[in-house]
């Protein structure tokens, strides 16, 4: 444990000797203090001027009835369909034919074969036919057809291609860098050894 600052000892022996005082010291509130004055004298009971309102009416509770309702007139029939058809004793009447007032629809006519009806003759000749259309000027000439070209051969150079000329940098590499060089003598590029 560190050392206790100098701030903190006093404040711990203040609180500590508050604390021994105060429960050495009998309190006011268990003390039987003797009164100077006598005391005061009691109040009158305080009359309203307007009744008291009416108390609340109890709650009213609606208890169920003690015997189950019986109705006076019974209740209706329940519809049961009869055991067996019912046959009547004398015969039905019978149906009267309807009249109508006003005729009847006629009845559509069946339809009669019809033979085909012959083709159509012109009495004047056919138009004479329409004579091609030669044109004034030359027709286009055709397009020619592509002609097969062989391929060509790649072209050999004659003398050898010049030298590059090596890159000289203006500010030097960074350090940890290794300069590629190239057969030729030229710096390739920056190699990083990390």
């Amino acid at each position: 444990m560190g050392k206790m600052a100098p701030s903190q000892v006093t404040s711990l022996v203040v609180t500590l000797l508050v604390a021994i005082v105060s429960l050495t010291l009998p309190s006011e509130t268990s003390a039987n203090y003797p009164y100077t004055s006598p005391p005061p004298p009691a109040s009158p009971p305080y009359h309203y001027k307007s009744p008291p309102p009416p108390s609340p009416s109890p709650p009213v509770h609606y208890s169920p009835p003690k015997h189950p309702y019986h109705p006076k007139s019974p209740p209706p029939p329940v519809y049961a369909p009869p055991k067996h058809p019912y046959h009547y004793k004398s015969p039905p009447p019978p149906k009267k034919p309807y009249h109508y007032k006003s005729p009847p629809p006629p009845y559509p006519t069946p339809s009669k074969y019809s033979p085909p009806k012959e083709p159509y003759h012109y009495m004047s000749p056919p138009p004479p036919p329409k004579k091609p259309y030669h044109y004034k000027s030359p027709l286009p000439p055709s397009p020619t057809p592509p002609k097969y070209s062989p391929p060509k051969h790649p072209y050999h150079y004659k003398s050898p291609p010049p030298p590059k000329k090596p890159y000289h940098y203006k500010s030097p590499p960074p350090p940890g860098t290794k300069p590629e060089i190239n057969v030729s003598g030229g710096i390739l590029k920056q190699q990083s050894h990390n």
